[in-house]
């Protein structure tokens, strides 16, 4: 029997025949999926000619919470949509907020969350690269990338006091500000610990024959496809792409003058590759760690002293906990923050806000009725755009490459959510 395919690469030509098809559900037990995702694969012998993803039964109603509870109380929701960096989920939403409320960040609250934003850019793709190879069977790479997310982990459970789900952003602020001595920890990580890391990770896959052979010329994403795909992140840069929004649509200590005295915007390259397979997208994740590392050490240093909250209008923001524990007033305003939920009432209106998130562009769209939660939200999650992509770069390939392609594309189970 000869077969051809159509431009649809999920649809199959059977030119004589019924021929003799497979059909195979792969997920969502299957150790390499790393979520509750499935696919209904139709095989020719070892060969995908078709493919059907489900998303999968979280359903957490992640974007209806976002209706009842308020712009402050929503951050614990957003901790579990790309549960492996959090804090810039964190980020992301509190971003959009702001912007509709119209309210302009402290300078030091800007250098933190940069700080943190690249911080959970790199625990995220350490984890991308390590389990990718991991489902290769490179297990030694997967623990040569988690060991350093433990250091991650450890420095946000010391900022905010929570290890996983941190929670750590405010409208107008931050939770709290960072205690002595965290950026000298910080500093020392992104300076010895993550390039010996990387080194290790490289030293052992980037010259790997088995690696090589089974991700260069694997899940092929062309230029045009990832635009027309609406594709973004690191899958798209390894397509060549250059877009990221920290350089075309520069926020917090991306922009210039973010401190309001002329401070020049954190100098960085952004990483493109041509090749639009799973190997380019190993490399350019990688670079960009390094990328985060050197936005990082470059930032420390020019953290101003200062508030983290903003102080033109406190009654947008809650108290401080000191505040809170030794007057009656700053017990009286949280009071009402947590438990009346007054003061966080925006103006009349629409706006969305989005930041590079390490899978893409990841942005909410808020519309407000003036109350003091959103009367509508509305999540852009880059995991569940760019999955969309999988069947098409699938088709015509091997089972044992569909593990390879999943893993590069890094699906997140909690940003598929519908």
């Amino acid at each position: 029997m000869s077969i051809s395919y159509d431009l649809e690469p999920t649809r199959l030509i059977h030119e004589d025949g019924d021929g003799d098809r497979w059909t195979l559900n792969f997920g969502p037990q299957h150790p390499a999926t790393h979520t509750t995702l499935r696919l209904v694969i139709e095989l020719d012998g070892e060969r995908v000619i078709g493919c059907t993803p489900d998303i999968g039964f979280l359903h957490s109603g992640f974007e209806k919470l976002g209706e009842h509870l308020n712009y402050n109380q929503y951050v614990v929701v957003t901790d579990r949509m790309n549960y492996v960096s959090p804090i810039v989920n964190n980020i992301a939403w509190h971003t959009a907020c702001e912007k509709l409320f119209g309210i302009e960040l402290t300078p030091r609250c800007k250098a933190i969350r940069t700080i943190l934003a690249e911080l959970g850019r790199i625990q995220d793709h350490l984890l991308c690269v390590g389990t990718a190879a991991m489902d290769l069977g490179a297990l030694t790479a997967f623990f040569y990338g988690f060991n350093e997310r433990e250091i991650i982990y450890d420095l946000l459970e010391e900022i905010c006091g929570a290890r996983f789900t941190v929670s750590y952003t405010r409208v107008g602020g931050l939770m709290q500000d960072a205690p002595p001595g965290w950026l000298d920890k910080v500093l020392k990580f992104v300076r010895n610990d993550v390039p010996r890391a990387m080194k290790d990770l490289e030293d052992l896959l980037v010259r790997n024959r088995i690696f090589i052979e089974r991700t260069k010329g694997i899940g092929v994403v062309s230029y045009d496809d990832a635009i027309n795909w609406s594709i973004t992140g690191p899958i798209a840069r390894a397509s060549g792409v250059r877009r990221d929004l920290r350089k075309d649509e520069p926020y917090l200590c991306y922009a210039d003058d973010w401190d309001g005295k002329g401070a020049p915007g954190v100098k960085f390259k952004v990483p493109i590759a041509t090749g639009g397979d799973v190997f380019c997208r190993f490399l350019v994740r990688v670079e960009e760690i390094r990328q985060s590392c050197a936005i990082i050490e470059q930032l420390v240093p020019m953290v101003p002293e200062g508030p983290i909250d903003i102080v033109a209008d406190a009654k947008q923001t809650l108290p401080d906990k000191r505040e809170i524990y030794f007057s009656i007033e700053g017990l009286i305003h949280h009071f009402e923050k947590i438990m009346t939920n007054r003061g966080l009432e925006p103006p009349v209106g629409e706006a969305y806000g989005a930041i590079e998130s390490p899978t893409g562009e990841l942005g909410f769209h808020l519309a407000s009725d003036g109350g003091n939660s959103a009367y509508r939200a509305r999540c852009r999650p880059p995991g569940f755009i760019n999955y969309q992509i999988f069947p098409h770069i699938l088709c015509g390939h091997q089972i044992s490459d569909l593990v390879s392609i999943l893993g590069s594309l890094e699906v997140i189970a909690a940003e598929l959510d519908r």
